[in-house]
């Protein structure tokens, strides 16, 4: 793999159930679980509503460049849904569901990008979205934990 296909963010938490997550070119999105129970009780996304927007937000960019050449949308909104499960397998999301809603102005532009949407999102679900086809095709995910020195460690445990 070369060094132009890596992405990396880095997530430092802020407080209890509160994190800041930083990409590569220093933009920053806060996300937490709100009353540290994963709920989400608070206003901030939770990493399941972060997963959801990400797929959202993926496919919805490809539409968006694919259609909005041609004209501008008067709307344009894209709902991600899923269940939250926990079975033998442990947690994880099912029945994740992708919808659009597009609207484009009356006219042959309009007419134009009418046209191309659904063959955008097939496209962009069957090939382009680097979100929904990592998800989809069960990429496996390394943890690791690196090592804790005695300089990291209260100086009761040292």
């Amino acid at each position: 793999m070369s060094e132009d296909s890596l992405r990396l963010v880095t997530v430092e938490r802020t407080g209890t159930g509160h994190f800041t997550a930083t990409n590569a070119r220093g933009g920053t999105i806060d996300f937490g679980t709100g009353t540290g129970t994963g709920t989400g009780d608070g206003t901030e996304f939770t990493p399941v509503e972060l997963l959801l927007a990400a797929i959202g937000g993926c496919t919805a960019a490809d539409v968006d460049a694919s259609t909005s050449r041609h004209t501008e949308p008067t709307a344009f909104t894209v709902t991600v849904s899923g269940h939250k499960v926990s079975d033998e397998d442990g947690n994880r999301m099912t029945d994740l569901a992708v919808s659009f809603h597009v609207t484009f102005p009356a006219g042959a532009q309009g007419d134009r990008s009418r046209a191309i949407l659904p063959r955008a999102v097939a496209v962009s679900h069957e090939r382009l979205c680097t979100v929904s086809r990592t998800v989809e095709a069960g990429t496996p995910v390394a943890v690791s934990v690196d090592d804790v020195s005695a300089k990291d460690l209260p100086a009761e445990d040292a």
